[in-house]
């Protein structure tokens, strides 16, 4: 690498930001671009053209995940990776997973205005899924991809309108002919909002990422008797909403018995037969454990089946806790840590360290693969959301981070 840091174009992918925002936006100001939607192959067919444009070639693997590369000098080493995702929450916003896409495709393109060639190959992917809003579990193409799930596994997963990952992969033409499955990478780099408020906070420009704090997903379900509202008395019922209500009181009082780093969210709830005059006779609720420890992540865990246990027997009830996905706690590579430290030092940008609470692709990309993350602020710390906001100023830092971590490992012809 050049002794003075190189610079990429904030212009140009802010540009292309605001473009692929326009795929799925909506009228609040945010995107609405679920995995594997038609809105979803609008955005990948643009970023197609885009990669193709700035000289790439592209493969599609048997989970959608898509991968542009472009050709290092030297045949045969393997490839710098970069990237995220384009899929969105129903009400996203414009740069949770998009960004680490697109600053991918700026490093290549100021590679190419630089006139720089690496011996390694740079690779953009978009990973399939990531945010599991459409298809449980979240990460599933990379998941796949790192083999912590089998390709069956993967493509047979189905949304809540009944629909499978591999018949909406076949839908919108995008199930690839590429195995899905890990190959030698170099390094490998995610950008990313950091979808919190500490960087905000702190004033700082840059998060280096060491690691991303464990996360469990749980359906509960909560069985009782379906009986009419008006003429059976409060004591002869078994109604699996008193267990939920007391349910939900003692989780949430899990965030500060383990806190200040404990998360707990109830995201979504069903109750059948959902008469409003009826008492349920089932209730399924989803709940999202995460903390930074793994150890301490257990010990959550087993307080949530007391807690479970405890409610539906005074709630003469039965409840049942399904494991839907976990994902441990993980510590990044710490040269490509390093790496990411010693650029946003040439820039001059300030730093600091952080675990990120989000989960990303790159918890499973470093599982074969040495990995770290790029974190830039976002507003007020907001993201799933259609408020989610950062500054094209912060946006381009990163990106300017990104470039010249993956060109400091790109140039290194091992």
């Amino acid at each position: 690498m050049s002794q003075e840091p190189l610079k990429a174009n904030g212009e140009r992918l802010w540009r292309r930001l605001m473009d692929m925002a326009q795929i799925g936006a909506t009228a609040a100001g945010g995107c609405n671009r679920q995995a594997l939607t038609d809105e979803d192959r609008q955005g990948r067919q643009l970023f197609e053209s885009w990669c193709s444009a700035a000289g790439c070639s592209i493969e599609r693997d048997q989970m959608g995940n898509i991968f542009a590369r472009r050709a290092g000098t030297s045949p045969g080493l393997p490839p710098v990776l970069m990237g995220s995702h384009l899929d969105t929450q129903p009400t996203g916003g414009k740069f949770d997973g998009v960004f680490g896409v697109l600053a991918g495709l700026e490093v290549i393109e100021s590679l190419n205005d630089h006139g720089i060639r690496t011996p390694h190959p740079v690779e953009v992917v978009v990973w399939t899924n990531e945010e599991g809003a459409r298809f449980s579990p979240a990460m599933i193409g990379s998941g796949v991809f790192a083999g912590a799930f089998d390709l069956d596994y993967g493509l047979s997963r189905v949304s809540k309108d009944g629909v499978t990952l591999g018949d909406a992969l076949r839908r919108i033409g995008y199930a690839g002919s590429r195995a899905c499955r890990h190959y030698p990478i170099k390094a490998a780099f995610e950008a990313h909002i950091e979808q919190g408020p500490i960087l905000e906070d702190n004033d700082t420009q840059i998060g280096i990422v060491t690691g991303v704090q464990g996360m469990r997903w749980y359906d509960l379900e909560l069985n009782g008797e379906s009986v009419h509202a008006g003429p059976t008395p409060m004591g002869s019922r078994h109604d699996p909403v008193r267990a939920l209500h007391a349910i939900l009181a003692g989780v949430y009082e899990l965030a500060g018995i383990y806190g200040p780093w404990a998360r707990v969210t109830f995201g979504d709830a069903r109750f059948e037969p959902g008469a409003r005059n009826t008492v349920p006779e089932r209730v399924v609720v989803t709940l999202d454990l995460r903390h930074p420890d793994e150890t301490t992540l257990d010990a959550m865990e087993s307080h949530l089946l007391e807690i479970v246990a405890t409610a539906t027997q005074e709630a003469s009830v039965t409840g049942t806790v399904h494991h839907e996905w976990r994902s441990a706690a993980i510590r990044f590579d710490e040269q490509c840590i390093e790496t990411i430290a010693k650029s946003a030092a040439s820039l001059d940008l300030s730093t600091m360290r952080l675990v990120s609470g989000a989960g990303h692709d790159s918890v499973y990309v470093s599982r074969i693969a040495p990995t770290a993350m790029i974190f830039v602020p976002c507003k007020g710390g907001i993201s799933h959301n259609e408020s989610e906001s950062a500054e094209q100023a912060d946006l381009a830092a990163g990106c300017d981070v990104l470039l010249n971590s993956v060109v400091t490992m790109a140039i290194d012809a091992t």
